[in-house]
């Protein structure tokens, strides 16, 4: 069946243009009459020889889904088709990837599939939390309003992300530049001052002791000693990140990254302020509260975090309220417990994780600005006493050498 490109005026009488496929012009024109839009030109595509393109990205970025979800909640709003609305933010993407896949909804929907399945074709783009809310707007008819909570939701989870990071990047970046500039004086400089130390000793003298760690360290990481510990570096990564994908390893690293000092109180404040705001936006959308905690455990990421979800939804499923179960996990702090419980009682939990949400990502925020103002100077004192010992432990031998020099005949 060819495809037509075809450019007319939808029922606002603005201007769309896009692609469709059809036998003829004349079941194309019908075609986008049942859309709203009537038709004024169209011509039909030649046949082109697809090249894949090397490199090209297969992902969507949160942000990118973010901004998507938000004008499609806005266009849906405006009353315009779904079709249109997906073909319109389709031709618009910049992302070759996203735009493929908006294309292929856009298809299936046009075929008389729900929104709901033709998003869970494509998991790598839509996850079961988007898809979920979705299937909740379009069966209750508020897919506008569904569609707003959802970008709201993934820029709150793009923005707690991104604190993370942001924490994460200064100590990085001044770490690194610390190995690369102590590396460079140890493998270039050292050994200039190592040959002209050696040549001025006189026999049975010895360099200071300072010197002599020095150059030791010097002469390890120039010799075999630096690429040896290069390699299991990078061996014990690899090592690390293939036992992470195993459930046991993933189980341990997990469970350690929650009891490590300082961090693990920020990942522990994060995991609780992604399960509030997550469970609190399905809740309000009108997902069943056992599907809800379904899906908040696939997205916790900590399998701590999520057997502790998959434990209340199996408490709730036997009956109990969502109290004890939480309770019981230890994972969740008692004020979460407190509130969630109250929330339980008064009907408006989803208000009370919201609540929950909005305390926990201050709570990030300001532990992470907290770390970020500890580790400055905690870093700045690293470099400086790192670089002082070596520059004073090169200076030792001058002294000793004025010294014989001041001393000897006159």
């Amino acid at each position: 069946m060819p495809t037509y490109a075809f450019k007319g005026r939808n029922r606002l009488n603005e201007l769309v243009a896009g692609e469709r496929e059809a036998a003829t012009q004349d079941e194309l024109r019908a075609l986008l009459r049942r859309e709203q839009i009537v038709m004024t030109q169209a011509s039909e595509k030649g046949r082109e020889i697809s090249i894949p393109k090397l490199g090209r990205r297969k992902k969507v970025k949160a942000k990118e889904l973010a901004v998507f979800t938000r004008q499609f909640s806005v266009m849906i709003d405006a009353g315009l088709p779904l079709v249109q609305c997906i073909d319109i933010l389709g031709e618009q993407q910049q992302n070759a990837f996203f735009k493929d896949v908006l294309r292929q909804v856009r298809q299936n929907v046009e075929e008389g599939s729900t929104l709901f399945a033709a998003l869970e074709k494509h998991p790598k783009v839509f996850d079961s939390l988007y898809t979920h809310m979705v299937e909740a707007g379009e069966t209750g008819g508020v897919l506008d309003l569904i569609l707003q909570r959802l970008a709201t939701l993934i820029e709150k989870v793009v923005k707690l992300k991104r604190s993370i990071v942001s924490a994460s990047i200064y100590p990085a970046a001044v770490i690194t530049v610390a190995i690369g500039a102590i590396t460079l004086i140890m493998i270039v400089v050292i050994p200039q001052f190592q040959s002209i130390f050696l040549g001025l000793l006189g026999p049975g003298e010895l360099l200071p002791l300072p010197t002599r760690i020095v150059m030791g360290i010097s002469g390890f990481i120039a010799g075999w000693g630096g690429l040896a510990t290069a390699a299991i570096l990078i061996g014990s990564s690899v090592a690390i990140s293939y036992y992470y994908k195993t459930p046991k390893g993933r189980w341990h690293i997990d469970s350690l990254l929650l009891k490590t000092p300082i961090f693990g109180s920020i990942l522990r404040k994060v995991a609780v302020a992604r399960f509030s705001r997550i469970l609190s936006t399905l809740l309000s959308s009108g997902v069943p509260i056992l599907q809800s905690l379904d899906i908040t455990a696939k997205t916790a990421g900590n399998v701590i975090v999520e057997d502790a979800i998959l434990k209340v939804r199996a408490g709730v499923e036997r009956g109990e309220n969502f109290v004890d179960p939480l309770k019981a996990t230890n994972v969740f702090p008692h004020m979460v417990s407190q509130m969630v419980g109250v929330g339980e009682q008064t009907g408006a939990m989803d208000a009370m994780l919201g609540k929950i949400a909005d305390f926990y990502e201050e709570e990030v925020d300001t532990a992470i600005a907290d770390l970020l103002g500890l580790m400055e100077p905690v870093l700045i004192a690293f470099l400086g006493v790192t670089i002082g010992s070596i520059v004073i432990s090169m200076y030792l031998p001058l002294f000793t050498l004025i010294g014989k020099l001041a001393g000897g005949p006159k």
